[in-house]
């Protein structure tokens, strides 16, 4: 058992890096916090907080107090975050919460939790190509483009959408993809439903990851400053549209018709609206000075992203009775239901889908960039088959891991339902933050006198809050999704035990070999 417990040192991570080589060190604070929220406004503001604030026949709503449940999972985060950068400014290599894992709690923790961060960037990106198809589809109907529906969905939502229509539904998007089912063409007697618009936003960004960080960052920093003007454009139309009834009005409920069950309910769907934040820590190893910079990207980019939610929280409540923006895109449900100018809302409808293709943009981009650093930590230390660790002699990224992730997400994107994947990747999120707020706890004790050039604050409270608060969150998700957690983890389990820990480097040091 000791055998699974072995802990590779902050010296030892330090020493591979200088033996091995490292990545190009080429981002400044600016590009990390771009890459931070970059990761962090996609597909969670734009798409699931509709759900949170209406419920669904699991959860309760949290109607206008959707605010307070944004305030509870930005102090979750919060207390993670400071966790996250401390370990991020002592350890600025590749591989997030798993090499941090790696150096406090021991490789069998170490290995969990990079396969369960596959759940928050490979997972989650599935569900943010699939959230960025349907903007894509929404931002060409304002030009008269119609995609086949059979191009544009999955054979899952196509079925469960003629469901709906069966059952008495009349709006256009279900009619629309129950039209996939009677159009697509058949193979083999089966018809031939794929998402295109998803697959080859990944295979788009996936070429650009492979050219060059530094390339990848500044699109990305285009493409956050772009997002953010969309989301003040919309707080500042939107605000000239408010009733004020609509955050009170009994009739509905009043500020918080469901109490604190739907506030909690809702903190824990708006959780994938936060994800991304420690996607910044992926990129350590190519921070110009770590020690500095890294703490001020995650930390900043937090406070910018909750800053932004909680005006657009407000603003979209006020715009509309809160029962009625349950849907897929919500602020372009606010504005529909507006009162104001038509000329005004329409344009601000084609605005706002344009700022979600962009966001979700710069979320594929940051989220695929993590997931092959992460791949490429684990093989360097023999978890993983050493190609993953290549990285290209003219670009320096690291291209097999980065090309392997691709098509995995692509494919998956293609034909994938969203519905199945975005409590999945909050439960294996929260877990990470769990561990690493542990590892904080742990690293305290066992190298005390340890150079850590940011400090996380108040600690032990710190950490321990960031594990309850996470906890907490954790319990408010459905059973289903626990179980499927479990599944996933047993499968990465035993991959451990067959491959991981007869390669492991750190093993064959420990039985007298050479690392």
């Amino acid at each position: 058992m000791s055998r699974l417990f072995l802990r590779k040192s902050v010296q030892d991570c330090e020493d591979d890096i200088r033996e091995r080589g490292g990545l190009r060190r080429s981002l400044n604070k600016w590009h990390l916090t771009a890459l931070g929220v970059g990761a962090t406004i996609g597909a969670g503001i734009f798409a699931t907080t509709g759900t949170a604030i209406v419920g669904d026949p699991l959860r309760p709503g949290a109607g206008p107090a959707i605010v307070i449940s944004f305030l509870l999972t930005a102090m979750t985060c919060g207390f993670a975050a400071l966790c996250y950068a401390e370990f991020a400014a002592m350890v600025p290599i590749s591989g997030s919460a798993y090499t941090y894992a790696y150096a406090s709690l021991g490789e069998l923790v170490a290995w969990i939790i990079g396969w369960d961060l596959i759940i928050e960037y490979a997972v989650g990106n599935i569900g943010v190509a699939i959230g960025w198809s349907g903007y894509f589809r929404e931002l060409l109907t304002h030009f008269g483009v119609s995609l086949p529906a059979w191009l544009a969905t999955d054979y899952r939502s196509a079925h469960m959408a003629v469901d709906a229509v069966a059952s008495g539904a009349v709006d256009a998007s279900s009619i629309y993809l129950a039209s996939a089912l009677a159009t697509a063409p058949q193979i083999f007697g089966f018809p031939f439903i794929a998402n295109l618009p998803a697959f080859l936003i990944v295979l788009l960004i996936t070429v650009v990851l492979v050219i060059g960080i530094r390339e990848s960052a500044n699109s990305n920093t285009a493409m956050v400053v772009l997002k953010i003007a969309v989301i003040l454009f919309f707080c500042a139309v939107g605000a000239t549209l408010i009733k004020p009834v609509n955050w009170s009005d009994p009739a509905m409920g009043g500020f918080a018709p469901n109490g604190w069950a739907g506030i909690s309910a809702g903190a824990a769907i708006i959780f994938f609206s936060y994800i991304g934040f420690d996607a910044t820590s992926t990129a350590a190893e190519e921070a110009k000075d770590p020690a500095r910079d890294m703490p001020f990207g995650i930390i900043m980019s937090l406070i910018v992203c909750t800053v932004l939610y909680i005006v657009l929280a407000l603003v979209m409540t006020g715009m509309a009775p809160w029962t009625k923006l349950g849907t897929p895109e919500p602020m372009v449900t606010a504005l529909a239901l507006a009162d104001g100018s038509p000329r005004l809302l329409s344009i601000s409808r084609l605005i706002v889908s344009l700022g979600a293709v962009i966001a979700m943009s710069s979320v594929l981009l940051v989220f695929q960039l993590g997931q092959p650093r992460i791949f490429m930590s684990m093989a360097r230390d023999g978890l993983l088959p050493p190609f993953l660790a290549k990285v290209h002699p003219r670009f320096k990224t690291p291209y097999v891991g980065t090309i392997m992730t691709g098509l995995f997400v692509a494919t998956f994107a293609a034909f994938a339902n969203i519905a199945e994947v975005v409590d999945l990747t909050n439960i294996g999120t929260l877990f990470a933050f769990v561990l690493v707020s542990a590892g904080v706890l742990v690293l305290r004790r066992l190298e005390p006198d340890r150079v850590r050039p940011f400090r996380a604050p108040w600690v032990p409270f710190t950490p321990i809050a960031a594990i309850l608060a996470c906890l907490y969150l954790m319990l408010q998700l459905p059973r289903l999704t626990w179980i499927r957690f479990g599944i996933w983890l047993a499968i990465g389990l035993v991959i451990y035990l067959l491959y991981g820990i007869r390669n492991s480097r750190l093993q064959r040091v420990a039985r007298g070999g050479k690392r």
